[in-house]
């Protein structure tokens, strides 16, 4: 049974503007950092965060909550499996989860199910 769905969409555009270690650390989860640290194309570095924000704001979205009251972005971590699917561990729902990237966006959306 679906318990909540979110969506967002980010100009890649407003990451690059961002992005600073502070930017960094407020809104990626330590394990993603990792991720980020070893990634050595800016464009691509600029792309994943920009994913992992979309990603986020759509989690929290699903649980009807926005970020801010029940979570903080860098509480929120979304990795990857072997195959390159994301995804994200939560003990109360499955969680599915989906990011694109056009040239100018980067988008994500999210199904929390029971």
């Amino acid at each position: 049974m679906i318990a909540g769905i979110g969506t967002d969409v980010i100009e890649i555009e407003r990451i690059a503007g961002l992005m600073s270690e502070k930017f960094i650390k407020r809104i990626l989860h330590p394990a993603e950092i990792e991720l980020l640290r070893v990634m050595s194309h800016d464009d691509r570095r600029i792309s994943f965060t920009a994913g992992r924000f979309a990603v986020k704001e759509a989690y929290s979205k699903a649980y009807g909550t926005g970020i801010g009251s029940k979570f903080r972005f860098n509480e929120i971590c979304c990795l990857n499996d072997d195959k390159g699917k994301p995804y994200i561990h939560d003990s109360n729902y499955k969680v599915h989860v989906t990011i694109a990237h056009s040239n100018t966006v980067a988008t994500a959306f999210v199904v929390l199910e029971q």
